[in-house]
């Protein structure tokens, strides 16, 4: 059965990879340079975004909507490009991947502890810190090969936050109460705030060598929160509309809003 509208999104999300499969990917031969810090934080975000998200799909057909359980797939795809591009990135600059870190285990742990609204109010933290955390990588980078791998993550990053904020929205809706559906997303925003504070600490060498100090890296990060949590609460605001597939990889895209 299918509630939520989400055909769109699959549509949008097939027309994605096939634009992918016709681009190709980067260059990988004439290597990557970075400073060791950018090279570390890279390894960390890299384990971050290898996983088989088997659980957010397990709580996606437990929602019953065929077309949305069909769209958090193909966004798990995704991800796991990203995980791929990251990688082969790590190879052309001669480093390794790592295994997953201790504070990447415990955000997994956070987004399984509930149903499938803990799990997207999570995911939409880690959506919004990779966002700008990309953005750097992209604009801070004098390696073309490093600038372009950003840009085509972080355009594929920002296309998800729009397509959370849709599911967000029917889920919150669900909660009693106009008082606690704004409770719980003042908590989320909690939730942001620290989940920035603690990467511009773990990252904080890396962002400065890519010229974004610490506080400008949380202030940015937590500006895109207000339009998220509008975006989320305003049950009457028309439903979002996939964005338009992106056509030049190699391009740097012009910052769209958080929703």
């Amino acid at each position: 059965m299918s509630t939520g509208g989400f055909a769109e999104w699959t549509e949008h999300f097939v027309a994605e990879a096939e634009r992918r499969r016709q681009a190709g990917d980067p260059g990988w031969a004439t290597g990557a340079a970075l400073p060791e810090a950018v090279w570390r934080s890279l390894q960390r975000f890299q384990a971050g975004e290898d996983g088989d998200g088997a659980n957010l799909i397990s709580k996606a057909d437990a929602a019953g909507d065929d077309d949305y359980a069909e769209a958090v797939r193909l966004f798990v795809a995704e991800e796991q490009n990203h995980a791929r591009l990251l990688a082969l990135l790590l190879a052309a600059g001669g480093r390794t991947t790592i295994d997953t870190c201790w504070s990447d285990r415990a955000f997994v742990r956070l987004r399984r502890l509930l149903g499938l609204r803990m799990e997207l109010l999570t995911l939409m933290v880690a959506e919004l810190v990779a966002v700008r955390y990309y953005r750097a990588v992209r604009d801070g980078s004098d390696d073309p090969l490093v600038s372009e791998v950003a840009a085509r993550i972080l355009a594929d990053e920002e296309r998800h936050i729009p397509f959370h904020c849709r599911r967000l929205r029917a889920s919150v809706a669900e909660l009693p109460g106009r008082p606690l559906r704004r409770l719980t997303m003042t908590g989320w925003r909690g939730l942001m705030l620290g989940a920035t504070l603690f990467v511009s600490l773990d990252h904080g060498s890396a962002l400065g060598r890519l010229g974004v100090s610490r506080g400008r890296f949380v202030t940015e990060a937590m500006a895109s929160t207000g339009a998220v949590v509008k975006d989320v609460l305003d049950a009457a605001r028309p439903l979002d509309v996939p964005p338009v597939a992106h056509t030049c990889p190699s391009s740097r895209p012009t910052p769209v809003a958080a929703a």
